[in-house]
C-alpha cells in the first residue's frame, strides 16, 4: 500500500473529512487532497504531523511497513 492509499484509509477509519484532518493537523485541505490523489508527496514536517496525529510511524504511513 502506498502513502496515498494509507492516508485515505486512516482518515476514513476515523470518519474524518479531508477538512477535518486539515484542521486537526494544521495542514491544508488542498495538500491532503493532492496526497490522496498521489499528485504530490508530503514534506517531512507534514509527514511527522500526520504520524503524530494517527499514532503511526512514518514508515507505516509511507507504506514501507505493514505494522
Amino acid at each position: 500500500m502506498n502513502f496515498a492509499e494509507r492516508l485515505k484509509e486512516l482518515r476514513k477509519e476515523r470518519n474524518m473529512s479531508q477538512m477535518d484532518l486539515a484542521l486537526a493537523t494544521k495542514l491544508r485541505q488542498s495538500a491532503i487532497a493532492k496526497w490522496e490523489l498521489n499528485k504530490t508527496e508530503p514534506t517531512a514536517s507534514a509527514l511527522i504531523a500526520l504520524s503524530i496525529f494517527f499514532g503511526e510511524t512514518t514508515d507505516f504511513l509511507l507504506g514501507l511497513t505493514d505494522d
